[in-house]
C-alpha cells in the first residue's frame, strides 16, 4: 500500500512558482508532512516566504487547554509572529492581513462539527474574500474516514444553535476533508472566495487512520489516539450535561462518570442497549480538571470493538438518554465556557445542533439523528475530490 502524502507535500515541490509571494500560514504543531516534519518548517526549507503564522483553537502547540484563550506570541522554531485566532477575536484583522498577498491553511481535522478548527478555516476564507487574497487549502485526511455511508445528523438548526462549534447546516459526522468543505462553502455561502485546494495523494476516502496507517500527531490535547479521534462525536456530547467526559485523566472521551452515578448500574444498563460496535466496563476514578476536578466519580469506560459498525453520534445520543432516564434529578443541563462562548450557555443545543435538547431529553423524548442527514451525499457529492 503506497503512503498516504498530504497536501503540504506536494505544496512544498511548488515553490517555484511563488517565488514572490508572501503568505500567511494557519497551523499547528499537529500540522506536519507525512514524514514527520513540522509543516512550517518544511515550507520554509522548500523556500516559501512565509511572513506571519496564524493559529487556531489550543494555540501553536496544539496544547492549550478546551477554550481556553490564546495569546499572540513569537514562535520558537521559526521566530515567526504568531496571531491567535482564539483570543480577542476569531478571524483575521485587516491590519493583520495587510502585507500578505495569499494565506495557506493547515490544519489537522477529525471529521466532527464542533470541533473547531473547520469554523476557523471559514472564518479565515471570508477574511480573503473581504480583502481580496487567494486561500490555499493544503488538505489532509479525515481520520475518522470519508466513507460518506457513515455520515450522522444531526444536521444543525441554524436559526437557533448557530454557533463556533457549528456554524453551519452540515451533519456532526461529516465524512469529508477540510478542502471539500472549503469547496461547498465557497460555492455555496462565501461570496467570491479565491479559493485553491492542494489535494491528498494515495487516501482512499473509507480509509481511517488507523487502517491508512499514516503518521497520527494528536491534534489537541484530548485527541491522543485514533480510538479518541471516533468516539469524540459520542462522548464529546457530554460536555453538555453535568458528566465528566475524562479530560485531565489519562483516557479522554473514554472514559465518563460523575459522583452521583452508580458504576454498575449504568453499565448494566448500557450494556442492555446492545449499541453496535462498542463494550463498556465499569468504572470509579478522580476526575480531572474541570467538572468534579479532585473528585471520585463513578461510570463507564467505553471501547471499540468494530469500528466499522460503530456509529458515534447515535451512540452518544442513546447515552444522553440513558443519563437522564436514570438519573433525572441528578442530571442537570451544564454551562460550559470557552472563549467563543463566555456565558457558556445553551451549551447541548450548540453541541447537538438541536434547539432545546436537553428539555427535549428531560420529557423523554428521542433525540433523532435522522433529519436531513440522508440528503448529505447528494449535496456534498458535487465537491468530493477522492
Amino acid at each position: 500500500m503506497e503512503n498516504v502524502l498530504f497536501g503540504i507535500d506536494s505544496f512544498c515541490q511548488q515553490a517555484g512558482t511563488y517565488k514572490n509571494t508572501r503568505f500567511a500560514l494557519v497551523t499547528n504543531n499537529a500540522a506536519t508532512t507525512s514524514d514527520g516534519t513540522a509543516g512550517r518548517i518544511a515550507l520554509l526549507r522548500a523556500g516559501f516566504n512565509i511572513i506571519k503564522l496564524f493559529s487556531p483553537e489550543h494555540g501553536l502547540t496544539a496544547k492549550g487547554d478546551d477554550g481556553i484563550y490564546q495569546h499572540h506570541h513569537i514562535d520558537t522554531l521559526t521566530q515567526l509572529p504568531v496571531i491567535s485566532l482564539y483570543g480577542d477575536h476569531l478571524l483575521p484583522s485587516e491590519e493583520e492581513m495587510t502585507g500578505i498577498d495569499c494565506v495557506l491553511f493547515d490544519v489537522p481535522d477529525v471529521g466532527c462539527r464542533f470541533y473547531t478548527y473547520l469554523w476557523t478555516m471559514t472564518y479565515t476564507m471570508e477574511s480573503c474574500a473581504k480583502f481580496n487574497k487567494p486561500f490555499i487549502v493544503l488538505d489532509r485526511p479525515n481520520p475518522a474516514g470519508g466513507n460518506l455511508r457513515r455520515s450522522e445528523g444531526p444536521m444543525l438548526d441554524e436559526r437557533n444553535c448557530s454557533s463556533f462549534i457549528g456554524r453551519w447546516n452540515i451533519p456532526l459526522r461529516h465524512c469529508c476533508t477540510l478542502g471539500e468543505l472549503a469547496g461547498f462553502f465557497a460555492a455555496t455561502r462565501i461570496k467570491d472566495a479565491d479559493l485553491q485546494v492542494t489535494k491528498l495523494r494515495n487516501w482512499k476516502r473509507k480509509q481511517t487512520v488507523a487502517e491508512a496507517g499514516w503518521r497520527f500527531v494528536p491534534p489537541s490535547p484530548a485527541i491522543r489516539d485514533p480510538e479518541t479521534v471516533l468516539l469524540y462525536p459520542c462522548t464529546g456530547l457530554l460536555e453538555g450535561i453535568n458528566v465528566h467526559e475524562g479530560r485531565g485523566t489519562e483516557w479522554p472521551f473514554k472514559i465518563l462518570g460523575a459522583p452521583w452515578m452508580d458504576a454498575q448500574e449504568i453499565n448494566r444498563a448500557f450494556t442492555d442497549l446492545q449499541l453496535p460496535g462498542i463494550k463498556s466496563t465499569a468504572i470509579d476514578y478522580t476526575a480531572g480538571r474541570g467538572l468534579y476536578e479532585g473528585e471520585h466519580c463513578y461510570g463507564l469506560q467505553l471501547s471499540l470493538t468494530d469500528t466499522q459498525r460503530f456509529e458515534p453520534v447515535k451512540t452518544g445520543i442513546a447515552l444522553l438518554q440513558l443519563i437522564v432516564s436514570l438519573y433525572p434529578e441528578e442530571c442537570k443541563e451544564r454551562l460550559y465556557p470557552t472563549v467563543a462562548n463566555p456565558a457558556g450557555t445553551r451549551h447541548l443545543d450548540k453541541l447537538t445542533g438541536m434547539y432545546q435538547s436537553f428539555g427535549k431529553l428531560k420529557k423523554g423524548n428521542a433525540l433523532s439523528t435522522e433529519p436531513g442527514q440522508k440528503d448529505w451525499a447528494a449535496i456534498i457529492e458535487p465537491y468530493l475530490l477522492y
